[in-house]
């Protein structure tokens, strides 16, 4: 029995999510259904983080225990082949230690969101932007952000579904970039709430239109109640960026 690292790039508009179920497609049953078409093996993949319906990853961080003999290399081909015509790519493969766990030994994960910010429908980011409208002020988003970097109890910022023991988690970074038309909101934390990153966008969103303020941002994260909450983005602009491991360069 081998265990494999994979990096995985996916568009999440056509899956459920990341984590195998009962309702809909996911990225999880993909992989596994195409181990078992490859090998005749059933498999669990594990990942760092749980993306829901509708959002995508840039770099994911798996890992599958294979009995068959296979090189990375192999394993990579064959599963990009047989996960075509899903939007699923390995994009990189190899072998680790046994004691290696995707979700477990991760010390950080980081996440971006990306706002178009245009009057202007989207025509090639239609599902991989949040399109708003009207005028945002990058510059007052980012000052604001910098209220929810630290230790919190982020319940205001958490979804009802959330499996988390405890709302209290540590944001190592939040900021707020303008490229042109599009802002990117870049998280970074070693773990984060169901919907937490969405949330804290929708707000930022807000103190970008001049509806919030720095304090109402304050207010909002103090109040530590879903009620307080201002808006929760869409997954059109979410990407799992990467994850961080003990060893990685």
């Amino acid at each position: 029995m081998t265990r494999f690292r994979l990096t995985v790039e996916y568009d999440g508009r056509p899956f459920m999510g990341w984590q195998r179920q009962a309702h809909g497609p996911s990225v999880q049953q993909a992989m596994e259904e195409a181990v078992f078409a490859l090998f005749h093996e059933e498999v669990t993949f594990h990942a760092a983080g749980r993306t829901d319906a509708g959002v995508h990853a840039l770099a994911m961080t798996v890992h599958v225990d294979i009995a068959r003999p296979v090189s990375a290399h192999r394993l990579a081909d064959g599963l990009n082949a047989r996960l075509r015509p899903h939007p699923i790519a390995i994009i990189h493969a190899e072998e680790v230690d046994d004691d290696f766990h995707a979700r477990f030994s991760c010390t950080r994960r980081r996440y971006r969101y990306r706002i178009a910010n245009r009057r202007a429908p989207l025509a090639l980011d239609a599902g991989r932007a949040w399109r708003v409208p009207v005028v945002l002020y990058a510059d007052d988003m980012n000052k604001a952000a910098q209220v929810l970097v630290g230790q919190h109890d982020f319940m205001t910022f958490r979804s009802a579904h959330c499996q988390s023991d405890s709302p209290v988690k540590t944001l190592d970074r939040l900021t707020v970039r303008r490229l042109g038309e599009m802002i990117e909101i870049e998280a970074d934390a070693r773990s984060f709430l169901h919907h937490q990153v969405r949330s804290m966008v929708g707000c930022l969103m807000l103190v970008g239109r001049g509806k919030w303020t720095k304090g109402d941002l304050k207010a909002a994260l103090d109040a530590r109640d879903r009620a307080a909450l201002g808006f929760n983005a869409p997954p059109d602009g979410l990407y799992f960026v990467g994850a961080d491991y003990p060893g990685d360069r």
